[in-house]
């Protein structure tokens, strides 16, 4: 057996061992994802997974509704913002308000300004883990 062929056989090996240890239901994968905005006064979404809707429902605020809901509401997301202008005006993802809710079906984003005022953003990545 040739150097190569080893190589081969232990590449195949490895690649038949992970996949049976990665699949659908590893914690490491996102869960939902998406790429969305406000442009033109109207929600765009660009591209998701497991993200049946976005809603606005004020300046900066956005609900962002499961395809298939998560088993609870103990997931962890994240988000990052593009900045509106090419002047400096920074938005950021930040932490839900009060008001806001996290369930099993949806949750609330906010999208604020540096000053912490809520506003808008042309392009906003949320990710969810479970």
């Amino acid at each position: 057996m040739s150097l190569a062929s080893r190589i081969s056989a232990l590449a195949s090996r490895v690649g038949l061992e992970v996949k049976t240890k990665i699949d659908a239901t590893h914690p490491g994968l996102a869960r939902a994802w998406v790429c969305f905005g406000y442009v033109g006064n109207q929600i765009v979404v660009r591209s998701s997974h497991n993200v049946a809707s976005v809603t606005r429902t004020a300046a900066g605020r956005y609900r962002v509704t499961f395809a298939t809901a998560m088993p609870d509401s103990n997931y962890c997301w994240t988000a990052l913002a593009r900045s509106s202008t090419n002047s400096g005006t920074q938005r950021i993802a930040i932490v839900r308000s009060s008001t806001d809710q996290k369930t099993a079906q949806y949750v609330d984003i906010s999208c604020a300004t540096t000053a912490a005022s809520f506003d808008d953003s042309s392009e906003i990545n949320l990710t969810v883990f479970r």
